[in-house]
C-alpha cells in the first residue's frame, strides 16, 4: 500500500461512520461527495469535513514517527502494523501517531478559529450548493475541554449570526469523544448552549478506522 495517494476520503468516511454510529439511521445514508463532503440524497442535510490544529504545533515532529525502531508494546503491535499497511493511523494508539498517507491531512491544518471563519464564509457565499440543513464536522487534533467547546460555539454562532445560509450543526471530533453542538439555540445572554458529549472506546476507534480504509 506503499504507493497509495493520500485521500482525504478516508476522513469523510471516517465521519460518516462516527456520526451513524454514535447518533443513529439519521446519519446512515449521508454519502460522499464534494462541496459539502458529505450529503443526504434527498438535500435535506450537507456537512462539510474538516481538521483543525493549532499552529504552534510541529506537525512532523510531534506526530509523523518512522515506524522503524519504535518501540512498541506488544499488545499494540497489530495496531502499529496496520497504521504501517494503511498509510493512516487516525484512532489507533490513542492517536499518538499517523501514517505517511495521513501526514499531508494534518500537514495542511489551520488554527481552529482560521478554519472556522474560512468555512463560515463559504457557507454564507452558497458555496456548498442548496441543502435544507448544513453541518460542519472538524476533526481536532488539539484536545478540547468541554468550556473551550462552548467558546467555539459561541464564536462560530457570532460569525454566522447576519448570514441567510449558516450551520445548524457544528461537529468536533477528538481521538475519544465527538460534541455534538446544536448552533441554532446559541445566545450567551439568554441561553446556555446546547453540546452533547459522546465517548469513542478503543475499541471503536478501531471498528471506524477499519471501515474507513
Amino acid at each position: 500500500m506503499s504507493n497509495r495517494k493520500f485521500d482525504t476520503c478516508f476522513f469523510e468516511r471516517y465521519a460518516q461512520i462516527t456520526l451513524e454510529s454514535l447518533l443513529g439511521d439519521d446519519y446512515a445514508d449521508l454519502v460522499n461527495e464534494d462541496r459539502p463532503d458529505l450529503q443526504k440524497p434527498d438535500m435535506s442535510l450537507g456537512i462539510e469535513v474538516t481538521r483543525a490544529m493549532e499552529s504552534s504545533k510541529d506537525v512532523a515532529q510531534a506526530m509523523l514517527k518512522e515506524m522503524a525502531g519504535m518501540e512498541v508494546l506488544e499488545e499494540d503491535r497489530e495496531e502499529m502494523d496496520q497504521i504501517i499497511r494503511s498509510g493512516y493511523g487516525y484512532g489507533l494508539q490513542d492517536g499518538r501517531y499517523i501514517g505517511h498517507l495521513e501526514y499531508e491531512y494534518w500537514h495542511l491544518a489551520q488554527p481552529l478559529r482560521r478554519i472556522i471563519e474560512n468555512k463560515v464564509g463559504k457557507v454564507g457565499s452558497g458555496f456548498y450548493g442548496n441543502f435544507d440543513e448544513y453541518g460542519l464536522y472538524i476533526f481536532c487534533k488539539d484536545d478540547l475541554k468541554y468550556d473551550e467547546v462552548i467558546l467555539t460555539m459561541e464564536y462560530t454562532s457570532e460569525l454566522q449570526r447576519n448570514l441567510d445560509i449558516r450551520y445548524s450543526k457544528m461537529y468536533l471530533s477528538l481521538i475519544d469523544r465527538l460534541y455534538v453542538c446544536d448552533l441554532t439555540q446559541v445566545d450567551k445572554l439568554l441561553r446556555p448552549a446546547k453540546c452533547t458529549s459522546y465517548d469513542i472506546s478503543r475499541r471503536m476507534c478501531k471498528e471506524f478506522f477499519l471501515k474507513s480504509l
